[in-house]
């Protein structure tokens, strides 16, 4: 299993869009592709504009296939456009 970390530094007003875009399309796009386990996004209670994604799949093949599908490619320039910075750390997930 591996483990991608992803936060983004959303801009200032726009909280509430990206809240509705993860749960209404990407969410749901994300948990159609093979070796999907899970996603959530949170928050971070100091800073409102600092998201974190968690996102588990069974492998880094099918998380790639996630990164390289047609619903993914479609669903980014809709999340570009609600953040100003993003990070990534992905993890194997030993236990």
């Amino acid at each position: 299993m591996i483990e991608r970390h992803v936060t983004f530094k959303v801009i200032p007003g726009k909280e509430q869009d990206f809240e509705r875009l993860f749960i209404e399309e990407y969410r749901p796009a994300m948990s159609s592709m093979p070796g999907y386990v899970y996603v959530h996004l949170l928050v971070d209670s100091e800073n409102p504009q600092l998201y974190h994604m968690v996102i588990r799949f069974r492998s880094l093949e099918e998380a790639a296939a996630w990164r390289n599908s047609v619903l993914h490619q479609s669903l980014q320039p809709k999340l570009k456009a609600l953040y100003q910075e993003s990070q990534v750390q992905v993890y194997e997930v030993i236990a």
